[in-house]
């Protein structure tokens, strides 16, 4: 029996960070082939086409997408590699939040929200989503950023295709801590 949770952590390290770890590239906007990705995959778990729809469509995060014949797939969002996601910008809602670890605020506090070695910073329409965010780095501490002002700014935002907010950079000005 395939383990769905360990295999579908592996593909977002592919699809997002590492494509090179099972020999494929992805192309400028993020799409992999699925038979490479299937095949490259498959040295080291169990695994086919079957098993990967399966992981896309129960993926509670919804973290991927298909293209329209299921020929290609890619990460919604945070990728560490460069690619263009085809994003257009959109005006965010007038808040949006941020959770993290406490062992980051004074890091936080100082600089703003960077997107370090992500190409942006992921934001969440909600605080409760942003403490389930946060809780996986430790005791989770809630920034609410004043997207509203941020927008009317300059700073442009992006919607992913699983819903989750991005931009790239939040700074300092535009944060309170919860």
């Amino acid at each position: 029996m395939t383990d769905y949770t360990n295999v579908s952590k592996y593909l977002s390290m592919i699809l997002r960070h590492k494509p090179e770890a099972i020999g494929i590239t992805l192309n400028a906007h993020g799409w992999a082939d699925v038979d490479e990705l299937t095949q490259g995959i498959a040295k080291t778990y169990t695994f086919n086409k079957d098993i990967l729809e399966t992981i896309v469509r129960t993926d509670a995060k919804q973290r991927y997408a298909f293209n329209d014949d299921h020929t290609k797939i890619r990460a919604n969002q945070g990728h560490s590699v460069p690619v263009d996601l085809e994003l257009t910008p959109v005006p965010p809602p007038d808040v949006l939040y941020h959770g993290t670890g406490e062992k980051y605020t004074k890091s936080i506090d100082r600089m703003g929200l960077l997107p370090k070695q992500r190409l942006h910073v992921h934001l969440s329409k909600d605080a409760a989503t942003a403490r389930t965010v946060g809780s996986r780095h430790g005791n989770p501490v809630i920034y609410r950023i004043n997207s509203a002002a941020m927008y009317r700014d300059g700073h442009a935002f992006y919607q992913s295709a699983n819903g989750v907010w991005l931009t790239n950079a939040v700074p300092v000005q535009y944060l309170k801590k919860l």
